[in-house]
């Protein structure tokens, strides 16, 4: 998985977040889904870089490609 997103039960209560920030992946989803653009987003979170939001967006994908195991 992308080094930029970290899992910390001390940190956000161990959601997903970007590395080095308390800013939730789901929360940078959230808002390109709402239809804003990267700059939108970096403005609203300056600690972030673009490498970030796409770290969010592998993060996102990757998820989607998990499969459910059956029992």
């Amino acid at each position: 998985m992308n080094p930029r997103i970290a899992s910390d039960p001390n940190i956000c209560g161990g959601e997903p977040c970007v590395k080095g920030t308390r800013v939730p992946v789901h929360i940078i989803l959230s808002h390109m889904a709402a239809g804003e653009n990267y700059e939108t987003i970096l403005k609203n979170f300056p600690r972030l870089t673009i490498e970030d939001i796409k770290a969010c967006l592998e993060y996102a994908s990757f998820l989607a490609t998990e499969k459910l195991a059956v029992a």
